[in-house]
């Protein structure tokens, strides 16, 4: 199946990280999610009940990230996809990718992050 619903560059302030500085200053957290789903009947029927509504995925996921701080994002990531899997039956993989735009690590980049794949069948 080739067929994807994407919500790419969704920012979230939280205070997710190993280190203390992390968790009181917070920082910066870009996510994207893809999702493999079969569109073809909400192509014919032009009804959203025949699809994954995007703007509910959004909430979910911005729950998780606005929501109690963890120590890392494979931790995050985790939690979104198995959000996902577990609540959107049309749903057969999800991948999840987070990342950091400002970790406290020195050096230039545009970001430092975890990307994971999981199936939901």
């Amino acid at each position: 199946m080739s067929d994807t619903i994407f919500l790419n560059g969704l920012q979230f302030y939280g205070y997710h990280g190993a280190l203390p500085e992390e968790n009181k200053i917070g920082q910066i957290f870009i996510v994207d999610i893809t999702l493999s789903v079969d569109l073809t009947e909400a192509g014919k029927s032009d009804d959203v009940l025949d699809t994954v509504h995007y703007g509910e995925v959004f909430e979910d996921v911005k729950a998780i990230m606005e929501g109690s701080p963890v120590n890392l994002v494979e931790h995050l990531a985790e939690r979104i996809a198995k959000r996902i899997n577990s609540h959107y039956n049309r749903v057969m993989e999800t991948k999840v990718r987070i990342t950091k735009k400002n970790p406290p690590i020195q050096g230039h980049y545009d970001g430092v992050g975890v990307e994971i794949v999981r199936s939901n069948h």
